[in-house]
């Protein structure tokens, strides 16, 4: 399952449809998707795990959201001020 996991990733060219989210406005589609990589990531890491997986949801709210949005989420969390439930 990994190798079909990191297959999918190697291929990704951007983001796919995704159904909770079908308007045109994709700011909640790359809010959801940058939180569910951090959840991940943190689960991964506790768990002692291949955090390579988390890669997914990073690619896809990285194609998504605008560079300073993503730089200013980056920034909050540095400082330990993010505004989501992780």
């Amino acid at each position: 399952m990994a190798e079909d996991i990191k297959t999918k990733i190697k291929s990704y060219q951007t983001a796919p449809f995704d159904s909770r989210f079908p308007s045109r406005n994709q700011t909640r589609n790359c809010r959801q998707n940058h939180l569910d990589f951090h959840r991940w990531e943190k689960a991964m890491t506790a768990k002692g795990g291949d955090v390579s997986v988390c890669e997914w949801y990073q690619r896809v709210y990285k194609s998504l959201c605008p560079i300073s949005r993503v730089s200013t989420w980056d920034n909050h969390w540095a400082e330990g001020t993010f505004p989501g439930k992780i």
